[in-house]
């Protein structure tokens, strides 16, 4: 039995008890230390070719060189640093978020806390679906937990409060202990927390949060391998490089060693990996902003190839606020709206409506059965607050669900249930003539978009209890119809993903008229078909394939039939995610490519299983979400095509000069400065790229699309070769006309890196000249820019760093020659876009 006179601990001593036992945390995965950090970044392939190119400077005698070398390995350690703390403070608030939550009694009063925050002696309140925060002892309610990590039985142990009970271990079978990260799969109670934190069962045997580590995505698993493949590469290029110049060009060891190893560094694009990590998580952290929490970050890159969305209609289309609108009884009905009094002749159904509720409910629809019987029962003889002997739960079998309760007399016991109305005329045995009426009723109800239930009375005369509700006799009373508004934003997300190519498909277990009603009402779907559950399980796979090509509304399904659709959808090539809030949801939010659990409805079981987790339950946040996501992708791929446009002249500079002969025009000093003004290139300026103005009008990508694709590399690598041969012939022009190895050397490292910023700016629209790249929103692009001048005034001003880089003064014929480069930069890539632009338009 429930009560209501806990009043739990005050604020105050909650405070106290959590600075002095400390948070409720499981053991589990604890933020990299700085320390550890830096560690990684020794086992980095560019860290060991700096500490090997700066001891080699150091052999030859060039401290200087050394000096300043080395140096950049402390500035490498700090940029990394940097970024694994911007990247990880965004993960730490994306998991602060998705933290369990738990509803205690503080003051009197329900309060929902971060479960680390619970304490001893808390009172939790647990409903179906929560996981257990705490190790507890049950105060009052009757609980069905599933305590398989525990002790790896599948099935619920049923949970009762005991008089004078003490905490007990698992293995102590007490049924008034509840333990941490146990789930609730049945029932209301209430709960006094015993233990937290690792002292709790689950904590003494080990047990790690397993959201705390974030797996690998796709693109991050498939950009490791491509760099041990160029790691490969370009270690077996730069080998093959020494000996060549050793062996063939007569060079000295140490230097041939030293262009190898500017040709390794060239070669590695090192900062592929921290695109991957930095965009996601930062894009995880937008996608927060929008409502919506992303429990795995690599379900971000997965949002812009979603081509179907399966979407539930209560608190997804609609606003979750059900009210009691209608009641119909012996050929009568009673609209609330406006209404004074409740005739008498609608007591009784609201009677038993509410003795068919349970009396601490979860359910949106319940509520609004409570709070209509307060509103017209509250002083009347019909008002009922008597605890059900038994309950008869709603199944796939019987759509209904029978609350039993004891009377005077123990022989005899008064039924009350609730269900769609053709499993409640079916349980009363109705003639057909009567379910006829009663199907045209709900049927006109529906149409109105109101969700419909019947309602129906009993007794049974025996201390026994059959095992089905179909060995009850029962008495149809008449129907209950509940409103439940479309959210407004709804039509217009709707056409918005209807522009993008994503299919919404309606699965909710609601009567079809009146799904078909909310559907027209948003404008789900020019199609009018609906399908119900019982015609989905009459179908073989591929009989639903055939229809799934036809009906985009699915109602009466059970989960499991949602799964099924699902996975069909899936073995179609769909891309799908979908929504879901209850512990049977759980399955199919796990088997969609992105399940999107409900954050204010949903229950924890829901919210575990899915990638991203709706904080206002709104489908336009949904919609909201995949325009990020798309944002996001192509960011990566912009900075991807970046990376490699500026990687190709670095190879070709630090390559050519040794096959031909040439004066070193790329020494490792020149390749360390390039690469810190690639890195925050890559995640400054292209991780706060607007999204494109056709981002919500083109159709999903497809998920095995890559930007390490062959296909995506070619352009960038031809502009890189673009660059790379306007700085061959800038060589060989300037070598014609006499000027000294040191002044090519300056004018071509000006050139080159101005012309990645030129690179930065073909890149942020490949479609646009390099003009519209100046003009386009983005706060970064004229900072960087600045940066960069920045940096080649003071290399070129300071005479110790222009020696160590091997530059003469900077004086006018260089400035011009430099510039010149750049303007040959500028015209080669704005050609090359005129090119690639008619070769796409034919």
């Amino acid at each position: 039995m429930m009560k209501t006179n806990h009043t739990g601990l005050s604020q105050a001593e909650a405070a106290r008890r959590l600075a002095s036992d400390g948070e409720n945390m499981l053991p589990g995965s604890v933020p990299k230390s700085l320390f550890a950090i830096a560690l990684s970044v020794f086992t980095e392939p560019m860290f060991l070719m700096l500490l090997g190119a700066g001891g080699i400077y150091l052999a030859l005698g060039d401290r200087a060189e050394a000096s300043f070398l080395l140096g950049f390995v402390f500035v490498v350690i700090g940029i990394t640093l940097a970024q694994e703390r911007k990247t990880q403070r965004a993960l730490e608030s994306l998991r602060d978020l998705s933290a369990p939550r738990a509803l205690v009694v503080r003051d009197g009063q329900e309060i929902r806390i971060p479960g680390r925050e619970v304490v001893r002696g808390d009172v939790l309140v647990l409903h179906e679906g929560d996981r257990i925060p705490a190790d507890a002892l049950l105060l009052d309610g009757q609980l069905s937990v599933d305590e398989s990590l525990l002790t790896g039985e599948a099935v619920p142990v049923n949970k009762s409060p005991t008089a004078g009970a003490t905490f007990a271990p698992p293995e102590g079978e007490s049924s008034a202990s509840l333990y941490a990260s146990t789930v609730v799969t049945k029932g209301v109670g209430m709960a006094e927390v015993s233990t937290i934190g690792v002292n709790t069962a689950v904590g003494r045997i080990g047990q790690a949060l397993a959201s705390t580590q974030e797996a690998p995505s796709g693109l991050q698993q498939a950009s490791r391998k491509l760099i041990i493949v160029l790691t490969i590469v370009g270690l077996t290029f730069a080998t093959l490089l020494v000996l060549l110049g050793w062996l063939w060009d007569g060079r000295a060891f140490l230097d041939s060693l030293l262009s190898g190893i500017a040709l390794a560094m060239a070669i590695l694009p090192e900062e592929i990996p921290v695109i991957l990590t930095v965009f996601l998580a930062l894009g995880a952290w937008r996608i927060s902003k929008q409502k919506v929490l992303t429990r795995r970050v690599s379900a971000v890159e997965a949002l812009g190839a979603i081509t179907v969305l399966a979407v539930d209609k209560t608190g997804t289309l609609t606003q979750n606020r059900m009210k009691m609108e209608e009641l119909v009884a012996v050929g009568e009905t009673f609209r609330n709206e406006g209404a004074n009094a409740l005739p008498e002749t609608f007591h009784e159904l609201a009677e038993f409506t509410l003795l068919a509720t349970p009396l601490d409910p979860f359910d949106p629809m319940e509520k609004a059965i409570q709070t209509f019987a307060q509103q017209w029962l509250k002083d009347t003889e019909h008002w009922h607050s008597q605890v059900p002997e038994f309950q008869y739960d709603l199944s796939a079998e019987i759509l209904a669900m029978t609350q039993v309760f004891s009377s005077n007399d123990p022989n005899t016991h008064l039924l009350a249930c609730k269900g769609a109305p053709e499993a409640v005329a079916d349980l009363c045995h109705l003639p057909t003539a009567e379910r006829d009426i009663i199907h045209q009723q709900v049927l006109s109800m529906a149409e109105r978009g109101l969700r419909v239930l019947g309602v129906a009375k009993g007794q049974w005369q025996s201390k026994e209890l059959p095992p089905s509700q179909h060995d009850f006799s029962f008495t149809f009373l008449g129907l209950v119809g509940f409103v439940d508004p479309p959210r407004p934003e709804v039509p217009a997300a709707i056409a918005e993903c209807r522009a993008a190519g994503v299919r919404i498909i309606m699965m909710t277990g609601d009567h079809p008229a009146t799904a078909r009603a909310i559907a027209q009402q948003v404008n789900l779907s020019t199609r009018t078909a609906v399908m119900t559950g019982a015609e989905v399980a009459a179908l073989s796979d591929a009989e639903l394939h055939e229809q799934l090509q036809q009906v985009d509304m699915f109602t009466r399904l059970q989960p499991e039939q949602k799964l099924r659709l699902v996975q069909i959808l899936q073995q179609n090539g769909e891309v799908v995610a979908m929504t879901g809030d209850g512990v049977n949801d759980a399955p199919a939010l796990k088997a969609a490519n992105i399940g999107i659990a409900m954050g204010e409805r949903g229950t924890d079981v829901a919210r575990e299983a899915a990638a991203l987790v709706l904080l206002d339950d709104s489908f336009a946040s949904i919609v909201a979400a995949i325009r990020q996501g798309r944002r996001i992708y192509d960011n990566i791929t912009k900075a991807t095509a970046f990376t490699f446009a500026v990687h190709m002249p670095i190879i070709v500079l630090a390559l050519i000069p040794a096959l031909l002969h040439w004066p070193v025009l790329l020494l490792p000093v020149h390749i360390v400065l390039l690469e810190l003004l690639i890195d925050p290139a890559c995640s400054i300026v292209f991780e706060a790229e607007p999204e494109a103005s056709d981002i919500m009008t083109r159709p999903p990508r497809k998920l095995t699309d890559s930007p390490f694709a062959f296909s995506a590399l070619l352009y960038p690598l031809l502009q890189g070769i673009a660059v790379a041969e306007v700085l061959l012939l800038g060589y060989w022009q300037l070598d014609g006309q006499g000027f000294q190895a040191a002044d090519i050397r300056g004018a071509m490292f000006m050139g080159l890196v101005l012309g990645l910023c030129l690179l930065i700016l073909a890149n942020r629209d490949a479609a646009r000249s390099l003009l519209h790249g100046l003009t386009a929103s983005n706060p970064w692009i004229w900072r960087m820019f600045g940066a960069v001048i920045l940096l080649l005034v003071v290399v070129f001003s300071v005479p110790v760093l222009r020696d160590i880089m091997g530059f003469s003064v900077m004086g006018i014929p260089q400035l011009v020659a430099g510039m010149a480069l750049v303007l040959g930069i500028g015209v080669s890539l704005e050609i090359l876009r005129w090119v690639s632009g008619h070769v796409r338009g034919n």
